[in-house]
């Protein structure tokens, strides 16, 4: 894990702790399914680009991470209101959530850019849920973060979720990861709107693939 943002090893066991406990409800008592982990890289800055369809997906999708990857680290950005009250504050920064402003947020921005650079870090590209469970159109800027930081980016695919009830046993869902996908036609064009636009793009595109799967 060398090159990675320094985190400490009791933080680490405590995040791999969390989502076995998670794992153990979302798989075992239900039937969450992980399909494609060996596509997640072990090492340097990883983005799992995934659909939005519950707010279930926040906490399984580390659990299908750190299954194949215990003791790292998964960060996610996170809208602010989650962050308001002191306990869940506490504990959703301690799983490596961090905060972030509706509307651009530049000290969110910074801290998304370097741990994309060494980091395995979970994104939206929607940018909002559609619990229908539909493929929204991805966010320009996230088209422009891939394009300036280079990270591995994997396609994710969730399906299901959006019928969970809490609590519920034996209820069916599943994650997908794709393969890292290729952008190196797209990172010899220009840096501009149109190119960042062709980049998400490609991105949804490999989404929406996985669901299909």
């Amino acid at each position: 894990m060398e090159g990675e943002v320094k985190t400490s090893l009791a933080r680490r066991i405590w995040v791999t702790f969390s989502a076995y406990i998670i794992g153990i409800y979302a798989s075992f008592l239900n039937r969450f399914e992980i399909v494609g982990g060996e596509h997640i890289p072990a090492s340097g800055g990883v983005l799992l680009a995934s659909n939005h369809i519950s707010e279930y997906e926040t906490v399984f999708l580390p659990w299908a991470v750190i299954k194949h990857h215990p003791l790292q680290m998964l960060w996610a950005p996170a809208k602010e209101e989650l962050f308001r009250h002191p306990f869940w504050s506490r504990l959703f920064r301690s799983w490596g959530a961090f905060p972030v402003k509706r509307g651009r947020d530049v000290r969110a921005g910074k801290t998304l850019n370097e741990l994309l650079r060494t980091d395995k870090v979970m994104l939206f590209p929607e940018g909002t849920r559609h619990r229908d469970g539909r493929l929204g159109p991805g966010n320009r800027g996230v088209g422009k973060l891939i394009y300036e930081v280079r990270p591995q980016v994997i396609p994710t695919a969730l399906s299901g979720l959006n019928h969970w009830k809490f609590p519920g046993f034996g209820q069916k869902a599943r994650v997908v990861f794709g393969p890292p996908l290729d952008f190196s036609d797209l990172f010899e064009l220009e840096d501009c709107k149109e190119t960042h636009v062709l980049i998400v793009e490609r991105v949804m595109q490999a989404i929406a693939r996985q669901l299909e799967s």
